[in-house]
């Protein structure tokens, strides 16, 4: 015999008629009619070949094959209950796996100081990040969400915007001691100043110098020996020495505090770079991802 659906609905029926005694009372307790409830039994009785109960005018009682059908069908209902009402429950926890796919310069940058505090918040929870150069499918690779910067492209997956940083043009104190220090962004050009290039992963060319102030836009051609496509690469060989790099703002603050690096323009940082948030469903966020996501933001917006 197939599997019909009609099972599913008709056991709960039998289960109210057993439990109540009555058609009357089993169609009350499940806000249906007498003969809802009539014609429910009649369907699983027809599905299964047999019949499930003896009717008179004052009882209800099962028959011998209805008992037998009851007896091995009805602890498996109240099983699926109490599976149905832990998976519930559980679906409001924050805990099992959460699988992100992260940007480099996020995981590296900001996540990875970060990320003690959102663990400890949640002992339940395992959290595995995974950088990648491009968001894939993700649910044939098993991610839950994937987190990235840059303008989404058309896909299916649901993007939510968490923040947009600020491009900074920096440099450290080791290069400016044996450069002339710009005092705009065209002096990086006129002063023939050495500059780190970074490679725009869509392209695999190096990303243009762009500086905004307000409405105000510049497009400054540079040059330079070195060029990586590595974020951490990209600030330790600014913070080395080897030249001017545009960096985004997100987790230098404390390297242009303690002066390891030095914002050269700070009256053009207007450049903005959004970070995306990508997830594959749109009506279902699961607790565990949900609360990925207001730790993300909130640690963002404060910087902290």
């Amino acid at each position: 015999m197939g599997l019909d659906t009609r099972l599913f609905t008709g056991l709960p029926v039998v289960a109210a008629v057993l439990e109540s005694g009555s058609f009357v009372r089993a169609g009350e307790a499940l806000g249906l009619t007498q003969s809802g409830v009539s014609r429910a039994v009649q369907r699983l009785e027809a599905q299964l070949g047999i019949r499930l109960f003896e009717r008179t005018s004052k009882t209800v009682r099962l028959t011998e094959d209805g008992r037998r059908f009851c007896d091995e069908a009805l602890p498996l209902l109240h099983r699926m209950e109490e599976v149905a009402a832990g998976i519930s429950d559980a679906v409001g926890k924050v805990q099992g796996q959460l699988r992100v796919d992260v940007d480099a310069t996020l995981a590296r940058l900001f996540l990875a100081p970060r990320i003690r505090t959102f663990l400890e918040l949640y002992p339940g929870l395992r959290l595995e990040l995974v950088i990648r150069d491009n968001v894939g499918d993700l649910v044939a690779d098993g991610f839950d969400a994937a987190v990235r910067f840059g303008e989404p492209k058309p896909s299916a997956l649901i993007a939510n915007r968490l923040l947009q940083v600020r491009i900074l043009t920096c440099a450290s104190p080791a290069y400016l001691a044996g450069h002339e220090r710009p005092s705009n962004p065209r002096d990086l050009e006129r002063q023939h100043h050495e500059c780190i290039l970074f490679r725009d992963p869509a392209t695999g060319r190096p990303f243009p110098w762009e500086f905004h102030q307000g409405r105000k836009r510049l497009t400054v051609v540079v040059s330079g020996r070195l060029a990586v496509n590595d974020a951490l690469t990209h600030l330790e060989a600014c913070r080395a020495g080897l030249g001017v790099a545009q960096i985004m703002d997100i987790g230098v603050n404390p390297l242009l505090e303690s002066g390891a690096l030095v914002n050269l323009f700070p009256q053009w940082t207007d450049e903005l770079f959004p970070l995306y948030l990508y997830r594959p469903s749109r009506h279902f966020v699961p607790a565990k991802l949900k609360a990925f996501t207001e730790f993300l933001a909130s640690a963002l917006k404060s910087g902290n």
